[in-house]
């Protein structure tokens, strides 16, 4: 295979910009990763013009988009979501499941492992995130009441002896069987994560010791300061804040106001938080009616105000974030340097999910997955692989060969 190079562009490295910089690409990987031009014959150029060019976003919890979901059960789902998030900067994503019937996650594992021998047009997959059914149904959010339960051995034992694509699951850690559970995920080498809960410290506490290392979208179905018999209990959300626990935040504008991104930043800092788009089929759609989960058992919703509602508008039900809407969120309404922000949505992700080796940045040896973004953080050209996957006609056209 040829090379790629990328010229001219303001390079996103861990640690610093390097303006006018020059980025190598060959056989899927990044070669080269230089100050200035450098001479690569028989190269093909590729123009940055001055914009940012940062590694791919990660996105490690996200449903859907672009109309499809991952519980809809079909191929073309999962082929159609990958394609539409990386049109805003997705290079990898890990695809995530809603509280379901065993039967249908054992069927979205098995299309899983059809679509991601086909996927080569959208973000790459990382494996599968089961959240729940093993979560509280005083926290369940848009999670289906019907399959809310508590970890049962014998279920997960079965479920996880059939497929071995699963990475990440989300439990809350207070349910009867949970801190066994966690134990057995860890074990397995499956992050373990906590979620739509209403533990206290105590519990989470005991959760982090047996295995659970990240909490899902912090805030959101998770249990703040609550008051038993009079006296005050840290919730999951201060918990995960003091414990030195990873954390995982929806940075649509609208899940979390800019006072608690800030807080969040100010504790958990760049290294320990990961941006998710958390977004479901609508993603990528016009505003209105739609479903949450599969077209068949799924929950309708509302999609208004740049977020979905449940129908009575008593809680989220997941939104329509793209990656790129999290990294200009944090850079304009919680004041984080474009480094940082960048860093929380590509670097830290990677290290979560334990492929930092490979992916998350600019780096020689690294897979060729790289974004090209304006100041106003949209998308100009997606890379996975050293293959250009989205690209405005403005960059296409500046394509040529040396």
């Amino acid at each position: 295979m040829g090379f790629l190079k990328i010229i001219h562009g303001t390079l996103i490295t861990p640690f610093r910009y390097i303006r006018g910089g020059t980025i190598v690409i060959q056989d899927g990987r990044i070669v080269g990763v230089h100050e200035r031009d450098v001479d690569v014959p028989g190269a093909i150029e590729l123009d940055a013009t001055g914009k940012f060019v940062a590694p791919g976003f990660i996105d490690i919890h996200v449903h859907g988009g672009g109309g499809h979901d991952f519980m809809d059960g079909t191929e073309e789902a999962f082929l159609k979501i990958a394609e539409l998030h990386a049109q805003y900067g997705t290079t990898s994503l890990v695809p995530t499941t809603l509280t379901a019937e065993r039967k249908d996650l054992l069927h979205t594992l098995d299309v899983y492992e059809k679509a991601k021998v086909n996927n080569n047009r959208g973000a790459g997959f990382l494996g599968i995130h089961l959240e729940g059914p093993y979560v509280a149904l005083s926290q369940r959010g848009a999670q289906d009441p019907r399959y809310i339960r508590n970890p049962d051995p014998a279920e997960y034992e079965e479920i996880l002896a059939y497929s071995s694509s699963i990475v990440r699951w989300s439990a809350a850690p207070e349910l009867a069987g949970a801190i066994e559970f966690g134990r057995r995920l860890r074990e397995a080498g499956i992050l373990a994560a906590i979620a739509h809960t209403d533990a206290v410290y105590a519990d989470v506490l005991d959760a982090y010791e047996n295995g659970y290392t990240l909490a899902t979208h912090l805030y959101s179905a998770m249990s703040g300061v609550t008051r038993r018999n009079a006296f005050r209990y840290a919730g999951a959300i201060e918990s995960a804040l003091l414990l030195d626990m990873d954390v995982e935040l929806i940075t649509d504008g609208i899940h979390l106001p800019p006072p608690l991104l800030k807080l969040v930043y100010k504790i958990k800092g760049a290294d320990r938080t990961a941006l998710i788009t958390d977004a479901m089929r609508a993603a990528g759609m016009p505003e209105g009616e739609s479903i949450l989960g599969s077209r068949t058992n799924g929950l309708p919703v509302l999609v208004e105000d740049g977020v979905a509602k449940l129908p009575d508008r008593s809680s989220f039900a997941g939104s329509v974030a793209t990656t790129n809407q999290l990294v200009r969120n944090m850079v304009q309404l919680a004041d984080v340097s474009l480094l940082d922000a960048v860093r929380m949505a590509s670097t830290t992700p990677a290290r979560i999910m334990g492929v930092d080796a490979r992916k998350g940045s600019l780096v020689v040896g690294k897979d060729a997955d790289l974004v090209i973004f304006d100041e106003n953080i949209t998308i100009q050209t997606t890379i996975i692989n050293g293959r250009i996957i989205y690209a405005t006609e403005q960059l296409v056209s500046a394509l040529l060969p040396v």
